[in-house]
């Protein structure tokens, strides 16, 4: 079923002892995220870029990027949980508007969004001086993030930069939506200094006919997949980069 990943086995460690005794998609879903079956705690990468921060100041530190729909637990997967908003996951898209609200409104330029910005810092930083909520510091430092990120986004969104070898590769398409074009996406964040980057891809949730829609899903996710590692290691990358390929803990 995965003919493209089995070229890369000898790069691959599998783990099968990994269990959990939650009944049900989202609690086993929020499990493998967090560590807890219940919402409310800091998922996986909310904790790494906590920690160890991103080292590209134009991009958020935690890509989400999504080919279908999320999973059962919904946005709550890549939740910072108690942890500062700051380390929470931006989802990009991978068709129409890379990061929604991100573009100036009609009518209006760079110049109008950095005097708007201006003021509106000026009056969270009197707010911030008063109450001290972290929460007013996120809001200041998101800003200026997504003001620096209507430059670095379009740049990096815009797969058709690649050669044709490596769009065949990863079986990409530019300008359409897909787990191979998310893949190649992947990459280019890690070269950029994105430090945690989370692919999403359903459904697998086969109650009959397993034959045809598991191995549908499989040929979705198989060469791009293989790619990414792939390319990874030719680029020198893979050396410090960890993939972490699985789904819903003991399901």
């Amino acid at each position: 079923l995965l003919p493209n990943l089995g070229t890369v086995a000898d790069d691959i460690c599998m783990v099968r002892s990994m269990h959990t005794n939650e009944i049900n998609h989202a609690p086993a879903q929020m499990f493998l995220h967090t560590g807890f079956g219940q919402g409310g705690r800091p998922s996986m990468g909310s904790w790494v870029t906590y920690g160890l921060g991103s080292e590209n100041r134009d991009l958020p530190s935690y890509v989400v990027l999504l080919s279908g729909p999320p999973g059962g637990a919904g946005t709550s997967l890549w939740s910072t949980g108690f942890l500062p908003s700051v380390y929470q996951g931006i989802q990009f898209r991978g068709s129409g508007e890379p990061v929604l609200f991100l573009s100036n409104p009609a009518g209006h330029g760079n110049g109008d969004r950095r005097r708007v910005l201006d003021a509106v810092r000026a009056l969270n930083e009197q707010q911030l001086a008063t109450v001290r909520d972290p929460e007013i510091a996120t809001r200041i430092s998101q800003y200026e993030m997504a003001y620096r990120m209507q430059a670095s986004v379009p740049e990096l969104m815009d797969i058709s930069r690649e050669n044709k070898a490596t769009l065949e590769m990863y079986g990409a398409e530019p300008g359409k939506a897909s787990f191979a074009n998310n893949c190649l996406l992947a990459r280019r964040l890690v070269e950029r200094g994105v430090r945690f980057i989370q692919l999403y891809h359903r459904d697998w949730d086969h109650h009959n006919d397993l034959v045809r829609y598991i191995r549908g899903n499989a040929h979705h996710v198989d060469q791009a997949t293989a790619a990414l590692i792939q390319d990874l290691k030719q680029r020198g990358l893979l050396e410090d980069t960890l993939v972490v390929w699985g789904g819903e803990f003991g399901r």
